[in-house]
């Protein structure tokens, strides 16, 4: 999983989580990203750049400080079927999904991402 194991101990995640379970977030996000979140993670990016986000994925794959992106940003990019997909799964709230995916995707591409490359195997 490499690029999920931070996320599983992030206070934010916890907090903002609570009873709903922080362990089930890193699964969605992978499941967001594609195969053990490696698979997808090119194709993820790819989606975020045609949508204009080009500038906050660079920032997330280079070396320098990350630029956050919005839930509402992400849930157009994933598409809201595909999030409310995803929160009835989980029986995580949408709205609560899509926030704290928006404020873990920086962070989990930043991992995957070290000297500031995508892996090859993205």
């Amino acid at each position: 999983m490499g690029i999920l194991d931070s996320l599983e101990n992030s206070p934010e995640l916890k907090g903002m989580l609570g009873q709903l379970g922080a362990a089930v977030i890193p699964v969605v996000l992978g499941q967001v990203m594609g195969n053990g979140g490696q698979g997808g993670l090119s194709a993820i990016v790819a989606k975020l750049e045609q949508a204009g986000l080009g500038e906050q994925v660079k920032s997330w794959i280079g070396t320098g400080q990350n630029l956050p992106i919005t839930a509402e940003q992400l849930q157009e990019v994933l598409g809201s079927d595909t999030v409310k997909q995803l929160a009835a799964k989980f029986n995580i709230p949408v709205d609560q999904l899509s926030k704290v995916l928006a404020q873990q995707l920086p962070a989990a591409v930043d991992g995957a991402s070290p000297n500031g490359k995508l892996p090859h195997t993205a």
